[in-house]
């Protein structure tokens, strides 16, 4: 409740989550049949980069803002997308990127408990009928509002990580769609500071979790220090069939580009697509 993700749009986390995520939204698009998607932890949908939140960190400056010159490659479908939604000098969260692919019949659900963060949602998804904003508990709608009646889509979790337990939450929420709502899309986003909760995490979705599960990382620097953001990563379950060579070929060429142009010269870069377990 506490967590206002404008001090924080844009960035090189939001990059790698949005990339990834607009790749898959564009896959599920190919099929002609409707889906839906459910964003756990939606936000205010876009973000001015003028505002006194971004200005204050500008963490936008060594994300979004080093990809301003990229016209071309892996990235360019996502970036094609994000200028289309006004930038600069606006930054389309997940919530537009969703709304910017939906189809007539498809269908969107935003959960956002923070009341002005809320209200603010609802203001920039416009008068859409294809947009449902709720003031929910993310974690309870994945399980409430799963199997969805259209039986295919994608379920976005982004928690802010604020709270301890997150990541069980996570491997909780994952494990228990799974068994109800086997056919759908599941991206899961977490940060990378040290490696030790990220081992625990994918273990128990290893042990527990889904068939299909696939972590995509990325980090800016070796994850030793807890105390700093060093990179993050994407779980996708049952990622979608994509004609360039498979869901793990083109999240490998999507991070490999993001790296090209994020990397700080730090040691310990680098990206990782790891099969966390089988189809």
């Amino acid at each position: 409740m506490n967590y206002r993700h404008a001090f924080h749009a844009g960035n090189f986390a939001d990059c790698v989550k949005h990339a990834l995520l607009h790749h898959i939204l564009v896959a599920l698009a190919r099929k002609p049949a409707p889906f839906r998607v459910l964003d756990t932890h939606a936000g205010i949908g876009r973000y001015d980069l003028r505002a006194a939140e971004a200005e204050r960190t500008g963490e936008w400056q060594n994300g979004i803002g080093r990809l301003a010159e990229v016209r071309d490659g892996a990235l360019a479908p996502w970036l094609d997308a994000v200028r289309a939604l006004g930038w600069p000098p606006a930054y389309p969260g997940s919530p537009a990127l969703a709304q910017h692919l939906l189809r007539p019949d498809d269908a969107l659900v935003l959960c956002e408990l923070h009341p002005e963060d809320q209200a603010t949602l609802r203001t920039n998804m416009g008068r859409d009928r294809r947009v449902a904003v709720h003031a929910r508990d993310g974690w309870e709608a994945a399980r409430a509002l799963t199997p969805f009646p259209e039986k295919r889509g994608l379920i976005l979790y982004d928690p802010p990580f604020e709270r301890e337990g997150e990541f069980d939450r996570l491997a909780d929420s994952i494990a228990a769609v799974s068994a109800r709502f086997r056919g759908v899309v599941q991206a899961a986003w977490y940060p990378v500071k040290h490696r030790a909760p990220v081992r625990a995490f994918h273990d128990r979705l290893r042990e527990n979790g889904p068939r299909d599960a696939v972590a995509c990382e990325l980090w800016l620097r070796e994850p030793t220090d807890p105390t700093r953001l060093n990179g993050c990563g994407l779980v996708v379950v049952n990622g979608p069939w994509m004609p360039e060579g498979g869901f793990e070929h083109c999240a490998g060429a999507i991070l490999a580009a993001l790296l090209s142009h994020l990397a700080t010269g730090e040691p310990g870069a680098g990206i990782a697509v790891t099969r966390l377990t089988d189809e």
